[in-house]
């Protein structure tokens, strides 16, 4: 593999500068087209790659011991360009993202793994591996744009780097297929963030409930069809008082498959639970109007990217928090966490 350079990120403003970003822009937010599966691969073989995604083992990698990052880089082909789905990365264990595509903009899927290094000629820390979460809920939780099991974007690529000290590290992704092992790089910078972190006690915030909004729920909710479920009470009387999921989006600026269908997830998921964990759905923008700003509730929480999920234990502390796209186990797991 040719020498490491910093990947393209995928990261898009939403409006002016200042103004929230999205987290994953693999293919356009907000378009009503639905993806078309991947050319040469039937559905068959498609579930066996996303099953393969799922469970990689660290034999599969290249034992970094005594590698700089480049020399790990220098044992894979080249191969898939990666294109971050999380934009926060904190000193300490952070979540790192991300979706993985070919030359023709197809999405990819395989065992896979990270590797970092402060920088490519620095000690290579890792293979972490990176599992493949699901996106595709069951049909009968979809609202419109859902991911659906033809959609080339299936399922996104998640581990934990345990990053040393703030600054910029280099991100090595590989991949095992079938013609071998492939690398993308790419470049994060992990600093400081305010945002509430795990073991950390959350804003005293309310979120928009349906009395709060006289009953209109599109005001307060902009999945197609609404989930009014996700808006039976404020945050600031059930935190501290039961486990709870609150998750900040906003499915109408983010419908098209790509950015993940996180409410979906959350209505799938609160079935499967019950009433051991309230979830909630807070909207990002005042008055569902981009132009008009964040709301108070993003704001107290410090946030500038969406869609975000936070998960509460009983004593109302932080339990997990992930960024951007998040599939189905992922999920599940934040909400695990909450009920220990």
């Amino acid at each position: 593999m040719a020498a490491l350079r910093g990947g393209q990120g995928l990261m898009r403003p939403l409006g002016p500068p200042g103004a929230l970003a999205l987290a994953l822009v693999l293919a356009g937010c907000g378009e009503d087209t639905a993806p078309t599966a991947p050319a040469g691969q039937n559905s068959a073989e498609f579930g066996r790659a996303l099953d393969k995604a799922g469970s990689p083992s660290r034999a599969d990698f290249p034992d970094a011991r005594a590698k700089t990052l480049q020399q790990v880089a220098d044992l894979v082909k080249a191969g898939p360009q990666i294109g971050l789905a999380t934009s926060v990365f904190t000193p300490g264990r952070s979540r790192v993202a991300f979706g993985l595509l070919d030359s023709k903009r197809r999405f990819v899927y395989g065992r896979t793994a990270v590797y970092v290094a402060p920088s490519p000629k620095r000690p290579a820390r890792g293979p972490y591996l990176a599992l493949a979460s699901p996106l595709v809920v069951e049909p009968r939780f979809r609202g419109r744009g859902a991911a659906e099991e033809a959609a080339p974007l299936a399922a996104i690529y998640a581990t934990q780097v345990p990053f040393t000290r703030a600054g910029k590290w280099s991100v090595l992704t590989v991949t095992r297929l079938k013609d071998g092992l492939f690398g993308a790089p790419s470049q994060v910078k992990v600093r400081p963030s305010s945002i509430p972190a795990v073991g950390e006690r959350p804003p005293r915030v309310s979120t928009e409930t349906l009395a709060s909004a006289s009953g209109n729920v599109e005001t307060i909710d902009t999945r197609v069809p609404p989930a009014p479920e996700l808006h039976r009470v404020d945050f600031k009387d059930v935190v501290g008082r039961k486990p709870v999921a609150l998750l900040f989006a906003t499915p109408a600026l983010c419908e098209s498959r790509v950015c993940g269908p996180v409410t979906d997830i959350a209505l799938q998921l609160r079935e499967e639970f019950g009433d051991r964990v309230e979830f909630i759905h807070q909207e990002v923008f005042v008055d569902n109007e981009m132009r008009k700003g964040l709301r108070a509730p993003l704001r107290a929480f410090g946030l500038r990217t969406e869609p975000w999920l936070f998960t509460f234990d009983r004593r109302g502390r932080v339990a997990a928090r992930l960024e951007g796209s998040f599939g189905i186990s992922e999920f599940r797991r934040a909400v695990q966490d909450a009920l220990r």
